[in-house]
Order: structure tokens, then C-alpha cells, then sequence
């Protein structure tokens, strides 16, 4: 039976500048890339998000007695590719392996991975934290299939402790996975959280550029498991580490990092020791809690896989699948800034946002850069932050960020009210344009209407009217205010600006 341990009711952290005097922190990450084929790994099920529980499975990805296997080409294909891309050697002949450990969710009792002899090895990726490189290593991108899932129903946590009873979908049983494991990054120091974040967040980059997954975080097309261990400055000893399960945004990865420096080493300097265990990430709370203690390989019981033949990729295909590869994220950056005319600050903070690709969609989509890094820097950066969500996740496409914009430069309404319409689209109450129908926002340009509010804005501030028949015309700006006030914003300011001159000057 799995051995389990009761966490503590207060959980002490030391001061993040404690924990760097004394700590150099190691990292490990260990990223699930859930494949976009059209079928499951080792069967013809759909693989498709969501569905009626059990709907999409058959025999072989519910474990039954002599179903067999057969390997998915497009999966091998894919796993090819991300390893190419991250630098890696592609092997030349490599094998299945079952991994048997039980757990509810694992309907053979096994899951089908590789061990020992992965499909990409012994590559890199270079992560660059404000104008700093780090080289992450990546020590291995091996094929498996996903889980089944598990619904704990009743309780408080949506955990099984507490629960009244459980449930559990196999629909994701059997969903091909690229898991991709670095070795550990040392050195990084006080950045080791925002490393961790932006190494996930550029491999994310990199995997929708090869097409080959969602990468949704939100629906669990990507997550991430953080390892993480502290050595004493300056020894280079590893310690023991703890991994955090299934981190599933960006932000949440960089937090769990710096939650797990602070909480090891408040232990460790009481002269505790750490025990080697599996976490799970408290998204609302900002927290770790204890899973289960983390098994080796050994307790796998890794054995090959007689089911299934080896993977022998041929040279030529792999030379083949190398001209698929798009263009390395890091020199397309460095390329689209120099084209958007961004500064190293501006393309900086964007990246920081983990807005760089909804930038270059949103241009794509036919806003300037300056107008797609105003709107999803300031405005939706700012939501983000405010509802602790992932700004990918805030429900707000480049393709509406355009659109607010090309309303904006059309005239129908002004960056003031383009924050009401924002409104709207995290309301999900439809496109920009029937938000601005529905709620009234278009700006008034009728001469009527603005001559009627421009003649009460004079006859309530003769003073300012005094000065501007005066010749003073820069106070006009107090009536403008006037007008857009009694307006609520939605008058059009330039053509104000006229009658106001127009009957004083």
C-alpha cells in the first residue's frame, strides 16, 4: 500500500533572502506533452478532450485480457520531432517498457512508457531571464501513455481524503505523452523560480510552433512535475528531493519553485531532514501539501514490453522530420523584435507577461505591435494579475484584441471605453462589436448631440470660455472634460474640440 503522511497543520518558510544565503537550489522539471494525433497510443480510441465518461475506449486502453497493443506512426513521428527540436540525439533503435505501480486511474495496472532506452536523449535548450542565459539540459524525451481519471466526489478538497466515493473516466487512458525530463539546472541561484517558469513557458512556445499538441495548461495538454532540492552553499551536494505533481500554469510553476525553496530549508535548518515524496500545488492558497512518498526507478519493476516491437527510425527519416522544423523560438524572437521595433525593456516585459505569442497573434490579426503590447500588457496583464489567472487563460483571444483595437481606430469608441468592452469579453457577452451594440459604447460624432452638450459645458464654465475668447485656447481642454463627462466618455473628442472653437474663437 502506498505510504502517505499527514502534513502539518502550519507549515513554517524561511525568508526567500535566508534561503539564498545559506541554499544553492537545484532544479528538475519534468514537462507531460499530451500529443494532438487523432487516436490514442496504442489503440485507434479518439483522443479528444473531454466526451461522456468511457465513451472513447475499447479493450486495449481498458487493460482487458489479450487486447494488443499496436504503436501509433504519428506519435513516433511527433516524439521525433520535439527531440530534434530540443537539441537531442534521436535513437537508433529503442524499446517500450512497463512501468507497473497500481493505481485506480491505471487500468492495466501498468502504464506503458520507456525506460531505459528513450526515442530523443542528451539535448538542450538555452532560457534567457531578463538578458541572463541559462542552459537547461535535457536528459531524455521518452513515449508513454496518459492515465485514466480519477473524481473524488463529496468532500471539500475534491481530494480522496474525505471523499464519499470515487469515480473515474478512462477516457485519457491511453492519450500518447512526450515526457520530457531535464537534468538538474544548478547555478541559476535567486532566479531558479523565474528559470523554471520561462524554461516552461518557452517549451511550451516550442511545442505549438511543431504543431504537435494544444499545449492548453487549463485542460491539462501540458503540466508540469518540479523537483526540487537544496544543497549548502557552495557544497554542489544535492539533497533530497521533493516533486510537485501536475503544475498547470506558468505562473504556478514559478510559485511552487519558491514555496519549496523557502519550505526546505526552514526544515532543514531546524535539523530536519527532507523526506523524498511527491507534492501536490494548492493553486488557491499558494501551498504545497504532502502526497506520497516518491518511489525509484526500481520500485517500478521496469520491465520490456512484449507486446510490442522496438522503434528503429530510420536516418533518413529522422534527416526527413529535421526539415519540418520550424524556426528556433529564441532567433524568432530576436527577429520579430527587431521587426515590431520593440525595445530590449518592452520585448522583456512581454515575455515576462507570457505574452509574446498572443502579441504575434494578435498582429497576425491586424493590430500594430505597439497596439497589441499596449492592450495585452496593461489592460489584460492587469486582470490577470487581479484574478490570478494565467493571462492565456483570461478568455480573451488576439483575434478580439484586434478587433477592439480596429473599432478604436475606426472611431466607434476610445481606449476609455475599449476597458468597458474588455469587460464584456471576460463576461463572455459576445464579439467587440455586439458588446459595443449591446451595452451602448459607440461614440457620438452627431453635431446635435455634442453642439447641445458643448453649449451647457460653456454656459456652466464662463470663466474657461472667457480665456478661450481671450485667445488662451488651451483651456479648452476643462470644457472637453466637461462635454465627455456629461457624455459618459462617448463623445467624440476631436470633433468637440472644433465646436468649442468653432463658438468661441
Amino acid at each position: 500500500m502506498t505510504e502517505r503522511r499527514t502534513e502539518p497543520a502550519e507549515v513554517t518558510l524561511m525568508p526567500y533572502d535566508d534561503v539564498l544565503a545559506a541554499f544553492d537550489p537545484a532544479l528538475g522539471l519534468e514537462v507531460h506533452v499530451e500529443l494532438n494525433t487523432a487516436s490514442k497510443m496504442f489503440c485507434g480510441c479518439p483522443a479528444v478532450f473531454g466526451g461522456d465518461p468511457n465513451s472513447g475506449t475499447c479493450p486495449t486502453c481498458l487493460g482487458l485480457p489479450g487486447a494488443m497493443p499496436v504503436v501509433n506512426g504519428k506519435a513516433v513521428e511527433s516524439a521525433i520531432r520535439i527531440g530534434l527540436a530540443l537539441n537531442c540525439d534521436i535513437a537508433e533503435w529503442c524499446r517500450f517498457a512497463r512501468k507497473n505501480y497500481f493505481y485506480p486511474d491505471m487500468p492495466k495496472n501498468f502504464q506503458t512508457s520507456q525506460y531505459d532506452e528513450p526515442i530523443a536523449f542528451d539535448g538542450w535548450m538555452d532560457v534567457e531571464v531578463d538578458g541572463e542565459t541559462f542552459r537547461v539540459e535535457i536528459e531524455r524525451a521518452h513515449m508513454e501513455e496518459d492515465t485514466g481519471k480519477s473524481l473524488h466526489v463529496g468532500g471539500s478538497t475534491g481530494r480522496i481524503h474525505g471523499a464519499d466515493y470515487s469515480l473515474v473516466d478512462y477516457n485519457r487512458a491511453g492519450i500518447p505523452l512526450i515526457e520530457i525530463v531535464t537534468r538538474p539546472i544548478m547555478g541559476a541561484g535567486e532566479r531558479a523560480p523565474e528559470v523554471a517558469k520561462a524554461y516552461v513557458a518557452q517549451l511550451r512556445e516550442l511545442i505549438l510552433a511543431l504543431g504537435v499538441s494544444e499545449a492548453r495548461m487549463d485542460q491539462g495538454n501540458l503540466r508540469a512535475d518540479v523537483n526540487l532540492s537544496l544543497a549548502p552553499k557552495g557544497t554542489g551536494t544535492l539533497g533530497t528531493r521533493t516533486e510537485t505533481k501536475n503544475v498547470n500554469s506558468f505562473r504556478s510553476v514559478e510559485r511552487a519553485v519558491r514555496y519549496e525553496m523557502q519550505r526546505h530549508a526552514a526544515i532543514l535548518s531546524g535539523g530536519g531532514s527532507i523526506l523524498q515524496e511527491t507534492r501536490h500545488w494548492h493553486e488557491d492558497t499558494g501551498v504545497t501539501t504532502s502526497g506520497r512518498v516518491k518511489s525509484d526507478a526500481d520500485d517500478y519493476r521496469y520491465f520490456p514490453e512484449p507486446d510490442l516491437v522496438p522503434v528503429a527510425p530510420s536516418r533518413e527519416w529522422v534527416d526527413e522530420l529535421r526539415g519540418t522544423l520550424p524556426e528556433n523560438p529564441t532567433q524568432k524572437r530576436a527577429r520579430l523584435q527587431g521587426e515590431w521595433g520593440f525595445s530590449d525593456l518592452e520585448m522583456r516585459d512581454t515575455l515576462g507577461a507570457g505574452a509574446f505569442g498572443l502579441v504575434e497573434e494578435t498582429i497576425a490579426a491586424g493590430a500594430t505591435p505597439q497596439a497589441a503590447r499596449k492592450w495585452w500588457l496593461s489592460e489584460l496583464a492587469r486582470r490577470a494579475n487581479d484574478t490570478g489567472t494565467d493571462i492565456a487563460a483570461l478568455g480573451v483571444t488576439p483575434t478580439d484584441v484586434a478587433a477592439v483595437q480596429q473599432l478604436i481606430d475606426a472611431g466607434s469608441i476610445n481606449d476609455k471605453l475599449a476597458r468597458q468592452v474588455f469587460e464584456g469579453l471576460y463576461a463572455g457577452e459576445g464579439t467587440p462589436e455586439q458588446i459595443v451594440e449591446a451595452r451602448g459604447l459607440a461614440i457620438v460624432s452627431d453635431d446635435g448631440a455634442l453642439g447641445a452638450a458643448v453649449d451647457k459645458a460653456i454656459a456652466d464654465n464662463p470663466d474657461v470660455a472667457d480665456k478661450i475668447r481671450d485667445g488662451k485656447v488651451a483651456a479648452a481642454g476643462a470644457l472637453i472634460g466637461s462635454v465627455m463627462k456629461e457624455m459618459r466618455g462617448q463623445a467624440d473628442a476631436g470633433r468637440v474640440r472644433e465646436l468649442i472653437l468653432e463658438k468661441l474663437t
